[in-house]
């Protein structure tokens, strides 16, 4: 029961996808973050199917690339990029850490914020254009990648506030969650270099080096990490591993 009422907990707080209602408690948290990833399996999942349907019925690229760079944020609501903006506005901000940190808890879009968010769509919306029917595995199985190392974050890495979305799930995960995150990363990127050695290859690494990214700008920015900051990580992680199945597509095949 505990692990049935993880998974509600996870799909009701990282999506929008329908699911049952349950009452939030620690006991129902305690491996929430292991089920996490399944959202980004959903999403992918969603990506190739909508995708090849497209192909199927010749829709034009652009149309295909917007439908691609817009169903990210209506299964999860938006809440990833929401965090992606607040720590934008902190960052560029260039205020003390205790006054970053305010602003990440600020519910208001500053203007970097909106600048930011252009320029992420855009970058998104021009990477996905370049997608092919073989490429598109790679950043349907990224979005499944990018939740195992942010929820590896929330549960590993140092916080920078005791209250929060994630010192809440910090808190109630148990030790073994650390483990089976690790074997949902091997299980992917097995999946990766399955697919492809040297596209998946370089998926996997980018995606690792925006996670030590994340954790040394976190840690030297705000002293540690929140939900939104983790949130900019997956936003930008997600951006990453497209980039590099479509820099294999033009540069290396």
């Amino acid at each position: 029961m505990d692990v049935f009422e993880s998974l509600i907990i996870a799909f009701s707080m990282y999506s929008k996808i329908p699911v049952p209602h349950v009452k939030w408690s620690d006991r129902g948290m305690r491996y929430s973050m292991c089920f996490f990833p399944f959202v980004g399996a959903v999403t992918g999942i969603m990506s190739v199917l909508i995708y090849r349907c497209m192909l199927y019925f010749d829709v034009g690229n652009t149309l295909a690339a917007a439908v691609l760079t817009a169903l990210p944020v209506v299964i999860n609501g938006g809440i990833h990029m929401d965090g992606f903006l607040d720590t934008v506005d902190a960052r560029c901000s260039y205020k003390s850490m205790e006054e970053r940190l305010e602003i990440l808890k600020d519910s208001h879009a500053g203007a970097f914020a909106i600048i930011y968010a252009f320029i992420y769509f855009l970058l998104m919306f021009g990477l996905f254009t370049e997608i092919t029917a073989e490429t598109i595995i790679f950043p349907a199985v990224g979005y499944f990648l990018s939740r195992v190392l942010s929820a590896f974050s929330v549960v590993a890495f140092p916080k920078a506030r005791s209250d929060g979305s994630a010192a809440a799930f910090a808190k109630a995960a148990q030790k073994n969650v650390r483990f089976v995150l690790l074997i949902e990363f091997l299980l992917c990127s097995s999946l990766y270099i399955y697919l492809n050695p040297l596209c998946g290859s370089m998926c996997i690494t980018v995606a690792l080096l925006v996670l030590l990214y994340y954790y040394l700008m976190s840690l030297k920015t705000f002293g540690g990490i929140t939900g939104d900051i983790a949130g900019y990580f997956l936003q930008l992680c997600e951006l990453a591993i497209l980039s590099a199945a479509v820099f294999y597509k033009i540069i290396i095949k």
